[in-house]
C-alpha cells in the first residue's frame, strides 16, 4: 500500500543514516526494523526525505502508467503547465514546450498561471474588504497540510480559495469542456497529494523529474520540435500570475489588484520560515489585514523537490522575470466557483508521563539529565525527542548512536578480559591503544603493576613494554597482509605471537600465548589427538568394509586419551602409576 502514496520507502535500499529523520522539518518517519518509512498522517509532502536520503530509497510514485490509462478513457487531456516550466527547460520557447507535450498525446496546453491570475483577483476582492486579521494563501499544497496538522489554530486564517492548479483545472473545464482530463505538470510532489484529495478538479499529477524519462522512451526532444501555428497556450498566454513560480510572486499579484490601502502582505519560503513566521501571531492584534503568502520550499517552486536544473535561485528567478516581461495585473474576472474550506486536521500527539519518558531515556542508557547529549544523530532534536518517539512507535533503540556505540565498547571489553590469551591494540607509532590483564601478566610483574594502576596501558611505548614485538608491528603496518604468525623466544619462555590489521597501516592488533605454559601443551595435544580422529573417521568413511570394527575401537581410544588429558591423571582413573 506504501507504493500507492505520493513518497513511500523502497525498503531493501533503506541503510538506516536517519539522515531522512534528521533532515524532515516535522519528523513524519517511522523507524521499524531498521527501515526508514514516511508516515502518511504526518507528511506534508514538502519532499525532503527524498532530496537528503544518500541511497535513493525515498522514492516518488510514478504516475506515467495512470496518464496512460487517463489517455485511453478520457476524449480529450489537457495539460496545466506549472510557471516554473521557464526555469526548468532554460532557453525553451513556448511553442516547442507545446509541440513537445501534444506529441506525448495532450489534447491542448495551458499555463496554470491562469488560475493563479483568477485567485489573485479573487484574494485581493476579499483583502479590500476584510477584516483587520491574519490571512494565509493556499497556493502552496505542503503549507496547507503543515498548518493544517501542525498549526491547526491558524487553519481558520485559511483564505478560503481554490488553489492555482484547482482554479485553472475549473478553467479548462468551463472552456473546453466538463469531461476533459486535465493533469498538472511541475515541480511539486504535494501536488500528487492534492490530485489524490481532489480528483474531481486534477486528474493526476506529473513531476519534471517523472516526466523527462517519458519523453526521452517515446523520443521527444522539446528543443528540437518545430511548432506549428497552433502550438500555443490556451485559452491564452498568461500575464502576471507566472510570478507566482517564485517567492514574493503572488504578493506583487495580489497587491497590484488591491481597491484599498493598509491592507499588509508579508512573504515566507522554506517550511521552518513558515513555522517562524507564523509563531506567536495568534497573540497579536492587528489593525489591518495582513496577508501571508507561505510556500514551503526556499525561494519558491522554481527550487520545488522535482526541479532537474539545479543552478542558483537568483538565475531561475531571472527566468521568469524574463518570461514574464513587463506584463501589468490580468483583469481577470473573480468566478464564483473558487470557494474551498481548509478545516483543522492537527496530528494527534500521545501524552506521555514524565516516568514513562524516563523510563525511554533509561533504554538507551539515559540515567541523568548529565547523560542527556542531544547531539541529534537519531534524527530528533534531543534526547527526549527519541523517547517519546519510542514511546509512539515510531522509533529504536538502535538509533541511538551513543548508547550503541557505548554497548560495543562494554562488549568488546568484556571480550579482552574474558579472553584466555594476551591481547594488544597498537597505533602507527607503536604506542599501545588498549590491551587486557592477561597481556600485562605475560609480561612480568613490573608490566601487571602499571597495569593495575591505569588499566588497557594507553599510550604505553610497546619498545618498553613488549620490544620483542616491535619488528613484527613495524612489518604488519607496512605490509598489506591479512595476518602474521611468529614464535618469539624471550629468555626460557616461547610466545606465539598473532598479528592482524584493524585499520591498515594505522592500528594493529595482536594475540599473545605463551606456548612454554603446561595447559598450553595440553591443549596442543588435545588438539592433534581430535585431528587424528577426524582424520581416521575420514579414512573409515572411504575403506569402512576392509576396517570393519577395529575402527570404531580406535576411535573410542582416541576419544579416552583426549578425556584422560582433559580430566587429569587422577580423575581419569587409576591415578598415578
Amino acid at each position: 500500500m506504501e507504493r500507492t502514496r505520493p513518497i513511500y520507502t523502497e525498503k531493501a535500499r533503506c541503510q538506516d543514516c536517519y539522515k531522512c529523520l534528521r533532515n524532515c522539518p516535522v519528523k513524519a518517519i517511522r523507524v521499524e526494523n531498521e527501515s526508514a518509512t514516511v508516515m502518511a498522517d504526518r507528511c506534508i509532502y514538502c519532499g525532503v526525505c527524498v532530496a537528503s536520503c544518500p541511497v535513493e530509497a525515498k522514492k516518488v510514485r510514478d504516475d506515467m502508467g495512470r496518464f496512460k490509462l487517463l489517455l485511453r478513457n478520457k476524449p480529450r487531456v489537457w495539460a496545466s503547465l506549472a510557471p516554473s516550466w521557464v526555469a526548468e527547460f532554460k532557453g525553451l520557447d513556448e511553442g516547442r514546450m507545446v509541440a513537445a507535450l501534444k506529441a506525448m498525446g495532450f489534447a491542448g496546453v495551458s499555463e496554470t498561471a491562469l488560475g493563479a491570475q483568477e485567485v489573485s483577483a479573487a484574494c485581493a476582492s476579499m483583502l479590500s474588504q476584510g477584516e483587520p486579521q491574519l490571512y494565509l494563501s493556499t497556493a502552496c499544497p505542503s503549507v496547507v497540510e503543515l498548518v493544517q496538522r501542525y498549526r491547526p489554530r491558524h487553519a481558520a486564517h485559511f483564505i478560503p480559495l481554490l488553489s492555482p492548479v484547482g482554479a485553472h483545472a475549473k478553467l479548462l473545464r468551463r472552456a473546453f469542456g466538463e469531461d476533459i482530463g486535465v493533469v498538472f505538470i511541475g515541480p511539486c510532489i504535494a501536488k500528487k497529494h492534492e490530485a489524490d484529495l481532489r480528483p474531481e478538479q486534477v486528474d493526476l499529477a506529473l513531476t519534471f523529474e517523472g516526466l523527462r524519462p517519458y519523453l526521452e522512451q517515446y523520443g521527444i526532444d522539446p528543443y528540437a520540435m518545430v511548432p506549428r501555428p497552433e502550438d500555443v497556450f490556451q485559452p491564452e498566454a498568461s500575464e502576471d500570475g507566472s510570478l507566482y513560480a517564485m517567492d514574493g510572486g503572488m504578493l506583487r499579484g495580489v497587491q497590484a489588484r488591491l481597491r484599498a490601502d493598509g491592507v499588509r502582505t508579508m512573504s515566507f519560503s522554506g517550511v521552518r520560515a513558515v513555522l517562524d513566521g507564523l509563531d506567536g501571531l495568534e497573540d497579536c492584534p492587528l489593525d489591518a489585514p495582513l496577508f501571508l503568502e507561505l510556500l514551503a520550499c526556499e525561494g519558491g517552486c522554481i527550487n520545488g523537490p522535482r526541479m532537474t536544473r539545479h543552478c542558483g535561485t537568483a538565475l531561475k528567478r531571472l527566468d521568469v522575470l524574463d518570461y514574464t516581461g513587463d506584463a501589468g495585473p490580468a483583469n481577470a474576472a473573480v468566478p464564483e466557483d473558487l470557494g474551498l474550506a481548509f478545516p483543522p486536521a492537527p496530528v494527534l500527539e500521545r501524552e506521555h508521563s514524565e516516568s514513562d519518558i524516563q523510563a525511554a531515556l533509561r533504554l538507551v542508557g539515559k540515567q541523568s539529565l548529565e547523560d542527556e547529549l542531544n547531539c541529534g544523530a537519531c534524527g530528533y532534536d534531543n534526547c527526549r525527542g527519541l523517547a517519546t518517539a519510542m514511546l509512539d512507535g515510531r522509533a529504536e533503540v538502535a538509533m541511538c548512536v551513543s548508547y550503541m556505540r557505548k554497548i560495543a565498547m562494554n562488549k568488546a571489553n568484556a571480550l579482552l578480559r574474558s579472553v584466555p590469551a594476551g591481547v594488544v591494540i597498537v597505533d602507527e607509532n607503536l604506542r599501545i591503544a588498549e590491551c587486557n590483564r592477561k597481556f600485562a601478566e605475560m609480561l612480568g610483574e613490573e608490566t601487571l603493576m602499571v597495569y593495575d594502576a591505569e588499566p588497557g596501558l594507553p599510550q604505553a611505548d610497546l619498545a618498553k613494554v613488549a620490544p620483542f614485538t616491535i619488528n613484527l608491528f613495524v612489518q604488519m603496518m607496512e605490509s598489506s597482509a591479512s595476518e602474521l604468525r611468529r614464535d618469539c623466544r624471550v629468555g626460557d619462555r616461547i610466545f606465539q605471537l598473532l598479528l592482524f590489521p584493524i585499520e591498515q597501516g594505522r592500528l594493529a592488533g595482536g594475540i599473545l600465548q605463551d606456548i612454554t605454559e603446561p595447559a598450553f601443551q595440553r591443549d596442543g595435544v588435545i588438539q592433534k589427538a581430535q585431528e587424528v580422529i577426524r582424520k581416521n573417521v575420514t579414512t573409515v568413511q572411504q575403506i569402512a568394509y576392509l576396517l570393519g570394527e577395529n575402527a570404531a575401537e580406535t576411535e573410542m581410544l582416541l576419544h579416552s586419551i583426549v578425556d584422560s588429558i582433559h580430566l587429569g591423571p587422577t580423575e581419569a582413573g587409576g591415578g598415578p602409576r
